[in-house]
Parts: C-alpha cells; structure tokens; sequence
C-alpha cells in the first residue's frame, strides 16, 4: 500500500473514530462527571479532551511510514 493510500485510509479511520468517541465522551461528562467536585470535573474534561490522541497515534505513524520501494 503507497503513503498517498495508507493517508487517505488513515484519516477515515481518524474521522470515524473521533465521530464515535465525540459522543462517548460527552455521554461519560454527563452522566459522571457533572455530580463531581469542580477540580476532579477539570481534571475530567482534560484528560477526556485529550484522551482520543492515545489510540490515533498508531494510526498517523502507519500513515507516516514511508513506502517500501522508495518511490
């Protein structure tokens, strides 16, 4: 598979799994987090805001490898 496809594919796969943590993520913040103290809801929303970088970093180094024949 060429870079130029691995991007493409990439940044679907990035697209779907944003779209489907987007609304996990908000139904956790309401659900769980709205009854909390004020410093655990910050602590929360940081760490849920940030939390979809983990998992999509495999993704975007695949997307970076460079192709196998050099072209």
């Amino acid at each position: 598979m060429t870079q130029r496809t691995r991007k493409l594919v990439g940044a679907f796969a990035i697209i779907i799994f944003v779209m489907l943590y987007g609304p996990v993520a908000m139904a956790i913040a309401d659900s769980r987090i709205m009854a909390a103290p004020h410093f655990i809801q910050v602590i929360s929303y940081a760490v849920l805001g940030l939390a979809w970088i983990l998992p999509v970093m495999p993704v975007i180094r695949w997307m970076q490898r460079p192709d196998p024949d050099g072209a």
